[in-house]
């Protein structure tokens, strides 16, 4: 184990790199619920079959989608820890399991095509746009443009990812709510008590609060492993506080197993799935097809590289000209893992950002994928292992991750508004449209613009200048 992961090398062992997996796995467990529930559209019990959709054929989808997630999910995994030796996780990407669900399921259903149908004809599109990811990992190219990306960028894309995964702490613990006049608001504590769910909507707000506090707290007493410690012990007051107890019923594991068997695996392969990807009403022709394909490319390339740069910042895992070590390995990863979800019955899986909270707690080998993996693995048997721990307890763990991650937007260079402006877009658009990638996007629009008004334009710009443009061509033509 020292001799392939060369701990020692990276400064650390083996007890750090398992409470690193087993942080990112707690991080990262929420998907494993969440990601069949995006693209079934809450399966048996969600949304679509109250708009009239078939309740069994949903539950059918959530079931494949269920087992498919997190075979994916283990696939990617382990080829980060043994071919790209690195400590970061793969799952489905949020994001684009709700654009997969809006484009071939309910987007299906609206327009008259079997929901089953619609859901095979999106394995075929992320199938394409992932053998496109492979091609463009095997070539190097992918490497080639995370390298040209302007200095300014690759500084705020960590802060931005930062940001965004605070927020989704912030929002997953319910300490954020939405509000119909201003967007967001602060837990509203006073009501949650006049309205008697004060358990339900501010402890857990509360708790995460806490939980904040004491992994602070402990990092700044340089106690090792603070995050872990901080999840456990967030965890551990949920329970007391709330009265509840973990749900341990595994009654529907057999099932899972059976639609994946039925509807899942199989779904690739049929030559209906791939008429309708490219002539089905709900795909509306070739051109449109074409373009979920590029954006599909888009978001899980820009995702990635996103990532990668700011966990490997965040970790000091660089080279000398500030790109992430061994990022060809990294993205051969992604890639292989997107195609094989594709396969498997899923929609685009990505390295994931809550590899973060890993990170934090140490990880700097494959090591810790592999332990993540292992957790991940358990979970297709025994479902509720991975709700055990509340969401509360995971989020006060990403919103520490993002204050570490800030620090990386003091090197921007904020005496050049040509650096400056892209940065801050590249920064607050990430949190604020949800998306990684179209905060690149559009920081890349943005720098390519001041380049060329201020004659600045040199030849190394013109591979941001091509991302630019497709990610404007993604915003006129796609909506996400």
């Amino acid at each position: 184990m020292e001799k392939f992961f060369k701990l020692k090398e990276n400064n650390t062992t083996v007890r750090t790199e398992i409470a690193a997996g087993l942080t990112t796995f707690f991080a990262l467990a929420y998907i494993i619920f969440v990601n069949p529930n995006q693209v079934a559209a809450g399966g048996a019990g969600g949304w679509l079959v109250g708009a009239g959709a078939d309740a069994s054929v949903l539950g059918q989808i959530w079931n494949a989608v269920y087992i498919a997630s997190i075979l994916a999910a283990i696939i990617g995994t382990l080829l980060m820890a043994f071919l790209a030796k690195l400590p970061y996780a793969q799952a489905c990407g949020m994001g684009l399991n709700a654009f997969f669900c809006t484009c071939f399921v309910s987007g299906a259903f609206f327009n008259g095509v079997d929901v089953l149908d619609g859901y095979h004809s999106g394995l075929v599109i992320i199938f394409i746009s992932g053998i496109i990811f492979l091609l463009l990992s095997v070539t190097g190219l992918r490497s080639y443009i995370a390298k040209a990306m302007p200095d300014c960028l690759k500084k705020a894309i960590p802060a931005g990812i930062g940001l965004f995964i605070a927020f989704i702490g912030f929002q997953n613990a319910g300490i954020i709510q939405a509000n119909q006049y201003t967007l967001v608001q602060f837990v509203d504590i006073k009501g949650a008590i006049a309205n008697g769910t004060f358990k339900e909507t501010a402890l857990p707000a509360l708790i995460a609060l806490l939980g904040l506090l004491i992994i602070g707290v402990l990092g700044k007493l340089k106690v090792k492993g603070n995050v872990i410690i901080g999840i456990i012990a967030s965890t551990v007051l949920y329970y007391i506080l709330s009265g509840t107890v973990p749900n341990f019923d595994i009654s529907s594991v057999g099932q899972s197993f059976k639609d994946f068997g039925k509807v899942g695996i199989t779904g690739i392969f049929s030559a209906t799935a791939w008429s309708n990807a490219f002539g089905g009403a709900h795909i509306g022709g070739i051109f449109n097809a074409i373009m979920l394909i590029i954006t599909f490319c888009l978001v899980d390339m820009f995702d990635t590289l996103g990532t990668l740069y700011g966990t490997a910042s965040q970790a000091n895992m660089l080279d000398e000209k500030g790109d992430p070590i061994r990022v060809n390995q990294a993205m051969l990863s992604d890639s292989i893992a997107t195609v094989s979800g594709a396969v498997l019955g899923t929609s685009t899986c990505t390295t994931f950002v809550e590899s973060s909270a890993g990170v934090a707690e140490g990880g700097r080998t494959g090591l810790t994928s592999v332990v993540t993996a292992i957790c991940l693995g358990i979970c297709l048997f025994l479902t509720p292992l991975a709700n055990i721990v509340p969401s509360a307890a995971t989020a006060s763990a990403l919103i520490y991750v993002g204050v570490l991650m800030l620090k990386s937007f003091a090197k921007v260079d904020m005496d050049d508004l040509r650096s400056a402006l892209p940065a801050f877009v590249a920064l607050i658009m990430m949190p604020m449209t949800y998306s990684i990638a179209n905060g690149i996007g559009l920081g890349a629009i943005t720098y390519v613009i001041m380049t060329l008004c201020t004659g600045k334009y040199k030849k190394n710009d013109i591979v941001v200048t091509v991302i630019a443009l497709l990610f404007t061509l993604k915003f006129i033509f796609v909506t996400m």
